[in-house]
């Protein structure tokens, strides 16, 4: 049966009516409407639109429409869909409404409603919730909008006699460990889901869900008259839902749709929404970023608590005690579980005695849920007699010093605040962003990342992954002694100043009070104060000159000191950002440590005899590859002292195995090769040298989006550049084998045409990230002490082109790029170049460069 045009509304007019009472709860929202009142009123409103809508079109009254999902809780958030279920009974034959049903769905969305839509009979929804928790779950809280309310009673008494709820809690833990596994179980990444993220609105919902489910309730409060939460559980429950409710909702209004992460363009706005301004050491959205993981963090524990308790009363036979451990606690499968509720009150060291116990006891993998809750309630013990009590201080450092178990200790006590509460600086960066383009984690996060990587180094199977670090770590005399410079290194962060020097005096005063004296002390305090140093001196630094290794070799002191640097530098690195460390780091790091080592042995810096040391050991190579004994010469007499100590024995041998027929060739010579340290293309360039030969090469990669690691760049005494490059592909996946003829092609054609101009500079787009926290750029052009060349210390946000800006500026005042160290570092560039010092003590030209440089590299 079909309804007559002229029977319908002015479907205009209700069209315009739902769009201006949506503005007007939108514009109240603004200003004072409480988040829980203006979804339940957009609930009510959209239930009005729909029922008008259904009429207008004429359903039957046989039929139900009903909300589902967030939708059926009386619920909606300002752009987020609305999830409907078209209920048809079983002897309705659905050709003779079809036409109807999509007349209704299609006026919906005319109307401005985001549907979600299904048309079920009973049956088929008892069929679809059976074979999918995602229906099963968008059921459980249906809710009758329109239409027929006995269909609506029999949907709704056969769904709750098919719902298994210790089936149902079971899907829901393993949906919830997959959901957090896409988020690396964390909720502090920089960008989160506000409903999705771990310690988002899902897990709270989540919660309910399953406690619905079971009969236990659908409220925080009916959860606490059950005792299943208590009092203070359930208001800092619901305190903690209305923020991120109402987080989520004002994402929705800024973005003028539904968006539910929290992404770098929206925080600043977010953050002044909530009153947010930033401060001399802090950004707005650093103060509401902080507040959101600390909520998520709160979240993540009390639903931990809530979800051990309603699987015990679930499966009450499978939480019996499996051993007595000691008076205070015992194990319950798997569980380290106190002895009596009110334990951490009685005995205060008992809580660090937890933590201890967790790591000594094999088969214990967390803790129950009513230690967790005994924790939670124990804040108020857990006090500044706590912290200065020998005894806690004595259990505190036994924890770090354990030879296991350390990560998942500290993980657990950052979780459930006890870490933050016995240290009260490190409480200070728990949440804490660091917008440096560089960290991807919050500072406690990256610290608890450091342990890790630490850890990782003495387990025997991780030894592939740190094969050197591995080796040194197993010769380290008290190793815990780098967990705790590991757990200062950064504890500063944030406070403005250096947060080194801070650190170190946190660090300082943390070993006396802990008995920690003697040489540990100070290798704890020095490495706070130096976790820097060893990763600028390597990547920033010429270290094949030997006084600089000479000048670092008396900064550490000891091997003791420079295997303790080495380790904490790397772990330091690798656990900032997954994109961060790459082979090439690796190595310069570990040739740093290895000539450091020499010299700390005795051996002197003596430029002669590593020169000596390199040829020989290069021309051993050679004979391998059955290069001509003499052959090597004709190349290695126009070289000089420099060539021969920036490149190790290998790469002398290679480049002379390719070079030595075309000393004095007119042809432009490049030869590739996958790198022999990692992922990347190792470029070997030779050709005559001209002023824009650097910006050249800079040019050809960057069109090719190969990105420059390293460049070492010589000049031969008969004028010939002799440059190797280390170049990676920006986007993954390359075989860099494949490409390898390619660029020698490409590349030799476009430096046999001298005469061709440097086109200008594709200025590539920013990412996200520093578009939002853009670097200042800093520009630092200064002669070297023996004032030979120039070195130029830049330091910018990263993007496409941006190497090429730099060697395009540099050739058009002819000045000569004798090396570069090009570090990138997440979002952020710290690059240093070698420059050729003529015409640069020009103070005009000089200024003139760096004023350039400035605009070649500003946002």
């Amino acid at each position: 049966m079909s309804v007559p045009a002229a029977a319908l509304p002015d479907t205009s007019s209700l069209k315009s009516g739902y769009k201006t009472a949506k503005a007007q709860l939108l514009e109240r929202f603004r200003t004072a409407t409480n988040v829980d009142t203006l979804m339940r009123a957009l609930a009510r409103t959209t239930d009005d639109t729909l029922r008008q809508a259904w009429h207008a079109c004429g359903l039957p009254a046989s039929l139900a429409l009903v909300a589902v999902g967030g939708f059926g809780r009386g619920e909606l958030a300002p752009y987020s869909d609305v999830d409907i279920l078209v209920l048809l009974p079983e002897d309705e034959p659905l050709d003779h409404v079809e036409a109807r049903i999509e007349r209704f769905i299609g006026l919906a969305w005319d109307l401005g409603l985001e549907i979600g839509s299904s048309v079920r009979t009973v049956a088929q929804c008892l069929e679809e919730a059976a074979g999918d928790i995602t229906v099963r779950t968008s059921l459980l809280e249906a809710r009758r909008i329109t239409g027929s309310a006995a269909l609506f009673g029999d949907f709704a008494g056969r769904y709750r006699e098919a719902l298994d709820p210790r089936a149902f809690f079971q899907a829901k833990v393993l949906e919830m460990r997959q959901r957090h596994a896409k988020f690396q179980d964390t909720p502090y990444a920089l960008e989160p889901n506000v409903k999705e993220s771990p310690g988002g609105l899902r897990d709270l919902q989540l919660i309910l869900w399953i406690t619905e489910a079971a009969g236990f309730g659908s409220s925080w409060r009916e959860l606490d008259q059950r005792g299943l939460i208590t009092g203070r559980e359930a208001r800092e429950l619901r305190r903690n839902e209305s923020f991120l409710k109402t987080l989520r909702a004002r994402l929705h209004v800024l973005a003028g749709r539904r968006q539910d992460i929290l992404v770098f363009d929206l925080q600043t706005a977010l953050a002044e929404s909530f009153g947010h301004e930033d401060s001399a050491t802090r950004r707005a959205s650093e103060l509401l970023m902080r507040r959101y993981y600390w909520a998520a963090k709160a979240v993540t524990q009390l639903a931990t608590i809530l979800i051990l308790n309603i699987e015990a009363q679930l499966f009450p036979n499978t939480s019996g005690i499996t051993r007595v451990l000691s008076e205070r606690f015992v194990e319950k499968q798997g569980m380290l579980e106190i002895a009596r509720d009110d334990v951490f009150e009685r005995e205060p060291h008992a809580i660090l005695e937890a933590f201890l116990l967790y790591e000594q006891t094999p088969g214990v993998k967390g803790l129950s849920a009513r230690t967790l809750r005994a924790l939670y309630n124990a804040r108020d013990v857990m006090d500044q007699h706590w912290r200065r009590d020998p005894g806690n201080r004595r259990l505190f450092l036994e924890i770090l010093q354990q030879p296991a178990g350390i990560t998942h200790a500290l993980r657990l006590m950052n979780q459930t605040s006890v870490l933050g509460r016995y240290l009260l600086n490190f409480r200070r960066i728990v949440g804490q962003m660091q917008h440096d383009l560089y960290h991807v984690y919050t500072v406690d996060q990256h610290i608890l990342m450091v342990l890790r990587n630490l850890r990782r180094f003495a387990v025997p199977e991780h030894a592939h992954e740190y094969p050197f670090c591995s080796q040194l770590i197993s010769n380290f005399e008290r190793p815990w002694v780098l967990s705790v410079a590991a757990l200062f290194h950064d504890i500063a962060k944030g406070r403005g100043g250096d947060h080194s020097t801070l650190g170190m005096a946190d660090a300082r005063r943390f070993c006396r009070e802990h008995g920690i004296s003697g040489e540990d002390a100070a290798l704890v305090v020095w490495l706070v104060e130096h976790h820097l140093t060893m990763s600028q001196v390597a990547q920033k630094q010429d270290t094949s000159d030997p006084e600089v290794v000479k000048r670092f070799a008396g900064l550490v002191g000891s091997e003791r000191g420079l295997t303790a640097l080495y380790l904490l530098t790397v772990a330091d690195i690798r656990g900032t950002s997954p994109k961060v460390w790459n082979n090439w780091k690796g190595k310069l790091l570990e040739d740093l440590y290895r000539a450091t080592l020499a010299v700390l042995g005795g051996a002197r810096p003596d430029t002669h005899s590593e020169l000596k040391t390199r040829k020989e050991e290069a021309l051993a190579l050679l004979r391998l590859e059955t290069v001509p004994e003499d052959a090597h010469r004709a190349l290695w007499d126009e070289l000089d002292v420099g060539y021969f100590l920036r490149h190790d024995a290998a790469d002398i041998a290679w480049q002379t195995r390719v070079l030595y027929r075309h000393v004095h060739t007119d042809a432009p010579v490049v030869h590739a090769r996958p790198s022999p340290i990692g992922e990347a293309l190792q470029v070997l360039v030779y050709v005559k040298d001209r002023p824009d030969l650097f910006a050249a090469m800079c040019g050809y990669f960057d069109r090719n989006a190969l990105s420059v690691l390293d460049a070492r760049v010589s000049t031969t005494r008969h004028g010939y550049a002799i440059d190797n490059f280390l170049v990676a592909q920006t986007e993954g996946g390359v075989h860099y084998r494949d490409i390898a003829n390619l660029v020698e092609q490409e590349l030799a054609a476009r430096l046999a045409s001298p005469d061709q101009a440097l086109p200008e500079p594709a200025r590539g787009r920013l990412s996200r990230l520093s578009r939002t926290f853009p670097v200042t750029p800093r520009i630092d052009l200064r002669a070297d002490e023996r004032g030979q060349y120039y070195i130029l210390s830049l330091s910018a946000n990263d993007r496409p082109g941006l190497l090429y800006s730099i060697a395009r500026v540099l050739a058009g005042h002819q000045v000569g790029v004798h090396a570069a160290r090009i570090n990138t570092l997440g979002e952020r560039v710290e690059d240093v170049f070698l420059l050729d010092g003529s015409g640069l003590s020009d103070n005009r030209l000089q200024i003139q460069v760096e004023t350039e440089l400035l605009r070649a590299v500003a946002v």
